[in-house]
């Protein structure tokens, strides 16, 4: 059955379904809806998961595989299945259709694909997944529903505004469900739960900062010292907070060391940089800072955030901006800092 996105967690806490589909180009509301699932099932006792991700090197012999084995450590298990061209291709068509006819026992197969084509909804494999299941088709959002979104994220951190300062964090992030996310975690980190003025939005919420910010972040990973210092000392320069600052290197930190981790744990690249929203075009530069930053130098950069907040908290000596500067050269592998 088709479902929108606003109805999957009502959905989720009646009884689970044996097949859910998701599919759309809007990253933040596919992906948190496919979390909101995986972590239902794991409430349910479905504490194995594999996942698979069609691409070059995949077999649908795999998918198989998955569906007929038993999990070693649990009698319940997720099939978390990938489909980032929205194309199954024919043998994974008549593979899934397969497989809906001979559902496992105690199996959940979690399906996340990309927007599909007009005519791909009316296709056998997606009507049988939608017969067996759970399907549902996420849209990017606009005008008032967009509105209605940014309120709803705001709530969950205990902020609120009014409609007019509602617009103005909507038109600063133009419909980038992500960026929106990322607005209202700064004004958290800078202001903290409570009502915000159009003041407090204004200041926070500019088109200097979020660009600032991720500008400062993106000439660390690429290892341009000049740019970095420079950015950073404009940064300063322009009265942007250094909580704001603080809150973008770390953020690219921790992803960092997540992404690193996996890698090691042998996962495929493509399916990491995918989990973790590092689509084409930052690929190259995220490479290139895995290959000349350790899991240490990244684990030592956390220590020092940790630090750097303290500082502006004013729990601990120091200046945090010249801390801030220590971080960004250290993100940018600066041998004086290594």
């Amino acid at each position: 059955m088709w479902l929108t996105v606003q109805q999957l967690p009502s959905a989720l806490e009646k009884q689970l379904a044996p097949i859910y589909f998701l599919s759309g180009d809007e990253p933040l509301q596919l992906g948190e809806a496919a979390d909101a699932v995986r972590s239902a099932a794991k409430k349910a006792g479905y504490e194995s998961r594999e996942v698979l991700t069609i691409d070059a090197s995949f077999s649908w012999a795999d998918f198989w595989q998955a569906a007929d084995s038993m999990s070693i450590f649990s009698e319940k298990k997720i099939i978390d299945l990938r489909i980032p061209s929205g194309k199954p291709g024919a043998e994974g068509s008549k593979a899934l259709v397969s497989y809906c006819a001979r559902l496992p026992e105690d199996t959940l197969l979690l399906i996340t694909s990309a927007k599909l084509e007009k005519s791909a909804k009316k296709s056998k494999w997606v009507t049988t997944l939608d017969n067996h299941g759970v399907a549902i088709q996420v849209w990017p959002l606009a005008g008032k529903e967009l509105l209605s979104w940014i309120q709803q994220r705001m709530q969950k951190r205990g902020l609120s505004t009014g409609n007019p300062e509602l617009r103005v964090i909507a038109s600063r992030v133009e419909g980038n469900l992500l960026a929106a996310a990322q607005e209202i975690e700064k004004l958290y980190v800078l202001y903290g739960q409570g009502q915000l003025s159009e003041q407090q939005i204004e200041t926070a919420v500019t088109d200097a900062s979020r660009y600032d910010v991720f500008n400062l972040v993106d000439a660390a990973l690429s290892g341009r010292i000049e740019r970095t210092l420079k950015i950073l000392t404009g940064i300063q320069h322009e009265g942007i907070a250094p909580s704001i600052v603080l809150w973008a290197l770390s953020r690219e930190i921790r992803n960092l060391i997540h992404i690193k981790q996996k890698l090691a744990a042998g996962q495929p690249q493509n399916r990491v940089f995918m989990q973790h929203q590092v689509w084409d075009k930052r690929q190259k530069l995220v490479t290139y800072a895995l290959n000349k930053l350790s899991l240490p130098d990244l684990m030592k950069m956390l220590l020092v955030a940790a630090r750097v907040d303290r500082q502006i908290k004013g729990q601990q000596a120091g200046d945090y901006w010249e801390s801030l500067l220590e971080l960004s050269l250290m993100l940018a592998a600066n041998p004086s800092f290594g």
